[in-house]
């Protein structure tokens, strides 16, 4: 079975996927979210049913303090919303950085800024399924 990885946003949302055996995160889209959490885990659902996903990884963003902030809040409340809908197993995952790691990477693949803005959640989602993916917690 397949994991989902989901950098969880106001306006967006990177989509990542492994591979069958669960080894690496490949970036699938970045998704625009269209203001009505019930369509937007419909689409969660359909990916999730399209590739057989049994685990989704919302990743949670920290401040550095470890506290939880607004969005943090935000990305539980979305996580908890995708396992009573969907009924898929749900992991919250600690992406601090994951963004700023995402932007580095893009700009030392020499990616314009105007490229980078419409990849940049996708390649978090990216990172957070990765982290995850290699992981204990992932066994």
């Amino acid at each position: 079975m397949r994991k989902l990885g989901l950098d969880v946003g106001t306006k967006t949302i990177g989509i990542a996927l492994s591979d069958a055996f669960g080894w690496t995160a490949q970036g699938i889209e970045t998704y625009r979210r269209k203001g009505d959490i019930d369509q937007d885990l419909q689409y969660v659902k359909e990916l999730a049913e399209k590739h057989e996903v049994d685990t989704i990884v919302v990743g949670l963003p920290k401040n550095m303090n470890g506290t939880i902030g607004p969005s943090g809040e935000m990305c539980q409340e979305f996580a908890r919303h995708v396992e009573d809908t969907l009924k898929i197993s749900t992991v919250l995952w600690d992406e601090r950085l994951t963004t700023a790691a995402a932007e580095r990477m893009l700009i030392e693949a020499d990616v314009s800024r105007k490229k980078r803005k419409g990849v940049i959640d996708k390649m978090a989602a990216v990172l957070i399924l990765q982290s995850f993916l290699d992981s204990p917690a992932a066994n």
